[in-house]
Order: C-alpha cells, then sequence, then structure tokens
C-alpha cells in the first residue's frame, strides 16, 4: 500500500474526527437544553447519539491502528495519528458526561435548579464554547484558537467556585432539597471535566502543529 492509500485513510479519519466531534457538540447543546428547560424528552436522544459516539471511536481507532501497523508513517503523519488517537478518548467521555448531565437534568429533584445555581448555564456555555473551539483548532490547524482555548479554562474554574458557594448558601438556608442541590454540584462537577478534556484535546493539537506537548489532565 502506497502513499495515494496513506493519505485517502488519514483524509477519512479526520472525516469521522469531524462527525464525532458534531455529535459531542450536538449532544452537550442538548444536556443544556435539558437542563434549562427541563424537557426531558431529549434525554432519550442524546443517549442514542453517545452510542454512535462511541461506535466513531472505535472505527477512528481501528483506522489508526491500521495505519500505524501497515505504513510507516513519517514523523508529522505518526503525531497526526497519536493525535487523533488522543483526542477521541477525550471527546468520547464528553459524550458521556453530557448524556449524564442530561440524565440529571432530567430527574424530578432537578427541577429548578439554574434558579438556585444561577451560573451554571454561563458555564455550560463556556465549557460547550471551548469543545467547539479545541474541534475546530484541530480541523484548521489553528495554534493560536487552541491555545486560547486552553486559557478558558480558568473561566470555567472560576465558575465552578461561584457555583459551589451558590450551593453552600442555599444548604445554610434550606431553600432547597438536598437531593437537588446535590445533582446541580454532579452537573457542575461535569461541565468542569468538559473544560478539562477540552483542554487535553486542544493540547493534543498544539502537539500536532508544534511536535512539543504538555501534560495531560487524567480525568
Amino acid at each position: 500500500m502506497g502513499r495515494t492509500y496513506f493519505d485517502e485513510e488519514l483524509k477519512l479519519m479526520n472525516l469521522d474526527l469531524i462527525k464525532m466531534g458534531a455529535l459531542i457538540e450536538e449532544a452537550i447543546e442538548k444536556s443544556v437544553r435539558v437542563l434549562e428547560t427541563e424537557y426531558r424528552d431529549l434525554a432519550p436522544e442524546i443517549e442514542e447519539g453517545d452510542k454512535n459516539v462511541d461506535a466513531l471511536e472505535k472505527a477512528i481507532e481501528a483506522r489508526c491502528l491500521r495505519l500505524l501497523l501497515r505504513q510507516q508513517p513519517v514523523a508529522r503523519d505518526l503525531r497526526a495519528i497519536s493525535t487523533a488517537i488522543k483526542m477521541i478518548t477525550d471527546m468520547e467521555r464528553i459524550g458521556d458526561q453530557a448524556a449524564d448531565i442530561a440524565d440529571i437534568a432530567a430527574r424530578p429533584e432537578s427541577a429548578g435548579i439554574v434558579k438556585f445555581a444561577s451560573h451554571i448555564t454561563l458555564m455550560a456555555k463556556i465549557a460547550a464554547e471551548m469543545v467547539s473551539a479545541s474541534i475546530k483548532s484541530y480541523i484548521d490547524t489553528d495554534l493560536e484558537l487552541a491555545r486560547e482555548t486552553m486559557k478558558r479554562d480558568d473561566e470555567v474554574d472560576g465558575l465552578f467556585d461561584v457555583v459551589k458557594m451558590e450551593l453552600i448558601e442555599n444548604i445554610k438556608n434550606g431553600r432547597n432539597q438536598p437531593d437537588a442541590v446535590i445533582n446541580a454540584m454532579m452537573i457542575a462537577k461535569y461541565l468542569e471535566r468538559i473544560g478539562d478534556h477540552a483542554v487535553n484535546i486542544s493540547e493534543w493539537v498544539e502537539f500536532y502543529i508544534t511536535g512539543v506537548h504538555k501534560q495531560t489532565k487524567i480525568l
């Protein structure tokens, strides 16, 4: 198998990564809609979408392994394959966490979360923007966008602290049921992790472009 085959396989790998990215972006958007509107019927759709994300992860991983075993990739090709393998792990976890958020938000005891944890929707918005930007930075080979995305993690972490304080105040004042507060905390934690995964993806994009990689967070 020659270079033409290799290049074609790389193109197909990138197309699958783009599809996977679109699916996880859609999952986050739907999970936030469940949170904001309490429209529970979206939860099964998100669960079905997560299965498609898992299937794409396996397909991309298999394609990458075939390329590594059957070809002798040069340094930049090897970086592209390594980046893809690492990215899909974070992308699959983002899909899982979006599904978890939807599941929690759809529970009856989660009604009104956005009213007593008012910063959680802004946290979700920024986390979703980070995911979208991290994937775009890979598609466009945009190092500046990848680095800007990494910096935004501080915004998500700061909002996580704000949400925690909101929830602590609710517990002190006995305004909400404990189950609702716990659910809000779990959703905020998943959103924080989604931001961390977006940082990981951006760091792998940086590695792909520059050949230098920072230490990723283990989640």
